[in-house]
């Protein structure tokens, strides 16, 4: 059975919880942890500030190119809206966000990045190649992909100590159980792909 994500209601109109999850979503969107994740791992990689300057870089064209590819298609019309309800409209911005990603691996590898920085962003590619084959087919949720392969990294780089950073994925989840843009399957799903990505990080740092 193809599951179809209804539309939410507007922000004005929702219940309190709704609002709760809405803001959630948005603020714990895909887009703004790989944003943060690559500062992180930026920072750590060199033991120093000027390591973010290699995180913002990567976040460049991992981050906020891809947010700009998606606010432009809304804005256009061609997406329903930022997180891309409709599976069928996901194929032209993850796409393009694929290619964003790539060019930033170039040119990271170019410039001499960390090698933790490259590894992380190679990790990135892989886990967008691995949700575009399965979101051809089934509205995987992007979100717990995302979310997933993030807490899984920084466990791998800071071990135990963030730990509880797995609650803000818990969170996420349960936002979009709320705003009813994912099955339950759909969420589990999306949280075990994120460990290609986790893996992929593992093998190459």
């Amino acid at each position: 059975m193809t599951f179809s994500p209804p539309a939410p209601p507007a922000f004005a109109d929702s219940s309190p919880r709704q609002k709760a999850a809405r803001i959630l979503s948005d603020a714990l969107a895909p887009a703004n942890l790989v944003v943060a994740l690559l500062l992180l791992i930026g920072r750590h990689a060199t033991r120093s500030w000027p390591g973010l300057g290699w995180g913002l870089l990567a976040a460049l064209f991992c981050g906020v190119i891809p947010i700009g590819i998606i606010v432009l298609g809304v804005r256009r019309g061609a997406l329903t809206d930022q997180h891309i309800r409709i599976r069928r409209q996901r194929l032209v911005p993850m796409t393009l966000s694929l290619v964003s990603v790539a060019a930033g691996i170039t040119l990271l590898h170019v410039l001499g990045a960390p090698g933790d920085v490259l590894a992380l962003i190679v990790a990135m590619l892989v886990g967008l190649v691995s949700s575009l084959l399965v979101t051809i087919g089934w509205q995987i949720s992007i979100h717990m992909s995302v979310a997933g392969g993030t807490v899984m990294i920084l466990l791998l780089v800071f071990g135990p100590p963030v730990l509880p950073a797995a609650l803000i994925a818990a969170a996420i989840g349960w936002s979009r159980l709320v705003l009813k843009a994912h099955t339950r399957a759909q969420l589990l799903a999306g949280t075990a792909l994120g460990g290609t990505a986790a893996l992929a990080f593992a093998l190459l740092r």
